[in-house]
């Protein structure tokens, strides 16, 4: 239960202001745990994070489909105008549990998500969750990969709490040297899902130098 509010807490703090956007490219050098990250501070959600230095998190907003930081060409979409929903938020911090989203399937939400999934777009099947369980009105959406072993797992928003955020799905990873990865995305973008997964994941490699 206390999962499920701090993630629909996130998703629903997700506003953006029109303020505290920078267009600057300077390369922030930003420690977590083990791990170096090399950001630019358009990427850098909070004016208050783009230096260098250690970070417990670190807060990026990205747009798609090039994943690239805020711009005066593309304020638009990082301001939301026109009920645009075209960012993906990710965050990256020092990994705080052994399992990621793909690999709880089986151990984890498996157990507590009800049978006879829904179909999504593009192979997603959608499941509810057991009421005892805790989570809402979220949904779990679950998709599978030829030759792969783990699922693509992430959890969504639905109904009118869906229509209304910037960013409704969210899916963690374990990326670096022991570091999680948590991005959240617009649920438009489920339709999208293994270009998406390998976008992000091809990002933040990117993204991380290597170990401290």
């Amino acid at each position: 239960m206390s999962i499920s509010i701090a993630f629909g807490g996130r998703w629903f703090g997700a506003q953006l202001a029109d303020a505290g956007h920078s267009e600057a490219t300077t390369l922030r050098e930003i420690v977590i745990g083990n791990n170096v990250l090399s950001v630019p501070d358009n990427a850098i959600r909070f004016a208050e994070a783009r230096h260098d230095g250690i970070a417990q998190r670190l807060d990026l907003y990205l747009r798609w489909p090039n994943l690239e930081g805020y711009s005066r060409e593309t304020r638009n979409d990082f301001n939301h105008v026109d009920s645009s929903k075209q960012i993906i938020f990710l965050s990256f911090e020092e990994q705080m549990t052994s399992r990621d989203m793909s690999n709880r399937f089986e151990t984890v939400y498996s157990k507590i998500i009800e049978p006879g999934p829904i179909e999504g777009p593009n192979g997603i099947l959608f499941y509810r969750f057991k009421p005892e369980a805790g989570f809402g009105d979220e949904v779990l959406a679950v998709g599978h990969e030829e030759g792969q072993t783990l699922p693509f797992v992430a959890r969504c928003l639905s109904g009118e709490a869906a229509r209304q955020a910037l960013a409704p799905c969210e899916r963690d990873e374990v990326v670096g040297n022991d570091m999680s990865m948590t991005y959240r995305f617009p649920a438009s973008l489920l339709a999208e899902w293994r270009m998406m997964e390998h976008a992000v994941r091809d990002k933040a490699s990117t993204l991380i130098r290597g170990p401290r």
